[in-house]
């Protein structure tokens, strides 16, 4: 079982930039899909952002339409981590953060309920 520990959450404004950080235990993290979900309160579980492994050092990356073009997940194989970039934070994306992975590969880690671990979650306020 990988284990999944997020950092980086914190409260920001409008506009403002931030960084999330996921690292995670596990001896075949290469192909594992990594990917970021999010919750904000009396909502439901959203897909965020992917990266799944296609061959040698190809991978594709996935995002949710809300945060395309402002976020970006990228991954440090040597350092087994995932991290999230978001730019241009707005209110809606306020949510509790979480850094999955998925071991079959082929998976795009766009489905919740297709992952097999998942961290603690970090929060993300985003303040107007």
């Amino acid at each position: 079982q990988v284990q999944l520990v997020e950092t980086g959450g914190g409260l920001v404004q409008v506009g403002a930039s931030l960084r999330l950080s996921c690292a995670a235990s596990g001896r075949t993290f290469t192909s594992y899909t990594m990917a970021w979900f999010r919750q904000a309160p009396g909502k439901e579980r959203e897909f965020v952002a992917s990266m799944r492994w296609s061959a040698g050092s190809v991978y594709y990356a996935y995002y949710g339409d809300s945060v395309k073009g402002r976020f970006t997940i990228s991954r440090d194989n040597a350092k087994n981590t995932v991290s999230l970039r978001m730019n241009n934070l707005k209110p809606e994306d306020t949510a509790v953060y979480y850094c999955a992975a998925e071991y079959r590969r082929g998976v795009d880690g766009k489905v919740a309920e297709e992952m097999d671990a998942w961290g603690q979650g970090t929060l993300v306020t985003v303040s107007s």
